[in-house]
């Protein structure tokens, strides 16, 4: 069964306190969500202000695939903002909750029936397509939510929508109430889920096994209080979990993009995905103790539900007191080293040491190890930096000017910041976003000694367009210098693992 994804991240999505996205950035984040392959996009609430209606017309005239939604009370000024930014079909919604309709609307029953059966009328009256959403159905009595499911159809709507408004039902439920609905109006049914119990994507599964065609998300489970249901974890529920042996679930998502997509978006509307976010938190395919690396060398089935590739990741492995020989092994030969049995086992032992001592232990810290253990040099540089320069000042933006050779050919890149170190690093994303497409994932300063010449430490962790990582660290008095010097380090190592993977692929 193919299942229909309805994407509201930006409409619900940027409902998430703190976030307001400009015409360009709802544009931007439409294309993108075209691009994953989502079936409707909600694009805004029209009515609600001129830059939402500008936002809109831009994605309603920018040729996308797939249909663009706009949101509507049961008001006729609200029904022809939507017509005027040039949108064919509207979400429409009423409260029918005795407790909205009590202290929200200051409606009865009646009055909200006859809103609700009015506002269908007049959308298909204008040619518009029509889902209506009953708001907070999941506290509605259940009586009256067919009694208004079934007028609104008569109606004329042409999709119907069960909005669990606070995230207050339960998968049985949900599951209940969606039969109700398929049985009293043969319609299209979509699930509107919010996570205040953590159930949103649950509930949406449950649905959807119910009956219901369409799942209102959002990307990375965005939105007003605890969110909405997560798009990524629900297409991924859908495809890969187990269901009833002559059931199965599809949709149009092109799954390779989830990780990119919530990034991308991520960083737009600057909230952060958990690490133990599901499918795209940063430590889903991330492992560290010894037991469960062991087990994925061998064979990843052991503790990853689905490829990391299968949604555009790759796995990780981390060491710390809870590694083994052979995650430390793994990890070592990603930078083409490879130590003897006995020397693994000597590396492990103060790695173990340091995670007793509450220390992280990085990839910098464990090529450290490797390289005094086995008393061999640094790693192989391909990267290095030939000139350097920036300036800053007050009320000038700061400038930075870069010179790097890379596998023995010079590039050169200037750039502009919010600070020094920032034009630093952007100046030397410009080449390596163009030639490795590599970008700074974390950037961390710490300082490590006092007084007017202080020594102080930054950490980096950079990242390509592959999810594979790498981490980098580098002490020193000018922190701009510093900065620069574990960038071009952490892009030293993550090129060489990419060189050794491909080397290894050819094999």
């Amino acid at each position: 069964m193919k299942v229909r994804i309805f994407d509201t991240t930006l409409r619900d999505g940027e409902q998430t306190p703190g976030v307001a996205l400009t015409p360009d950035q709802k544009l931007v984040i439409a294309q993108k969500l075209d691009d994953l392959g989502v079936d409707a996009i909600e694009a805004g609430f029209p009515i609600i202000s001129e830059g939402e209606m500008v936002a809109i017309r831009h994605i309603t005239g920018a040729g996308l695939k797939a249909e663009i939604c706009g949101l509507a009370r049961t008001e006729k000024k609200d029904i022809d903002a939507a017509v005027a930014v040039g949108l064919k079909y509207i979400h429409t919604f009423i409260a029918t909750s005795d407790i909205h309709l009590k202290y929200k609307l200051k409606l009865s029953r009646e009055q909200a029936l006859e809103k609700a059966v009015e506002a269908v009328q007049y959308a298909k009256s204008l040619g518009l397509q029509v889902e209506f959403s009953a708001e907070d159905a999941t506290r509605t009595d259940r009586e009256f939510l067919k009694k208004v499911f079934k007028a609104v159809t008569e109606a004329g709507a042409d999709r119907l929508d069960i909005p669990d408004t606070v995230g207050y039902s339960t998968p049985q439920y949900i599951a209940e109430i969606t039969r109700d609905t398929i049985d009293a109006t043969h319609l299209p049914v979509s699930v509107h889920c919010h996570n205040d119990f953590g159930l949103a994507v649950a509930n949406a599964l449950s649905a959807i096994q119910a009956g219901a065609k369409c799942a209102h998300v959002t990307i990375n489970g965005i939105g007003e209080r605890a969110g909405n249901a997560s798009l990524e974890e629900l297409v991924m529920g859908l495809q890969c979990l187990q269901w009833d042996k002559d059931r199965k679930f599809e949709t149009n998502i092109n799954t390779k993009l989830l990780y990119e997509t919530s990034r991308f978006i991520s960083k737009i509307v600057g909230v952060q995905v958990q690490p133990n976010k599901a499918i795209v938190g940063e430590n889903a395919f991330g492992h560290e103790s010894g037991i469960h690396t062991h087990g994925v060398l061998s064979n990843p089935l052991t503790y990853e539900p689905i490829s990391p590739e299968l949604v555009g990741r790759t796995r990780w492995f981390q060491v710390g007191k809870h590694a083994g020989a052979h995650g430390v092994a793994a990890m070592l030969e990603e930078y083409g080293i490879q130590p003897s049995k006995e020397q693994t086992h000597e590396i492990l032992e103060k790695i173990k040491k340091l995670g007793d001592l509450g220390k992280h232990v990085t990839d910098v810290e464990l090529l450290g190890i490797a390289g005094e253990v086995m008393q061999q040099q640094g790693l192989k540089r391909l990267v290095h930096l030939v000139g350097f320069s920036v300036s800053t000042g007050i009320g000038n933006m700061p400038y930075a000017f870069v010179k790097l050779n890379i596998e023995g050919k010079d590039f050169i890149s200037t750039d502009y910041g919010v600070g020094p170190v920032d034009a630093s690093i952007n100046a030397i994303q410009k080449i390596t976003g163009e030639i490795s497409k590599v970008r700074v994932k974390d950037y961390k300063l710490d300082s490590i000694s006092g007084g007017s010449e202080a020594l102080c430490e930054v950490t980096i962790k950079v990242e390509d367009a592959y999810g594979n990582q790498a981490s980098a660290k580098s002490v020193g008095e000018d922190i701009v210098i510093t900065s620069v010097q574990a960038v071009i380090d952490g892009i030293n190592r993550i090129m060489l693992k990419k060189i050794l993977k491909q080397k290894n692929l050819g094999q």
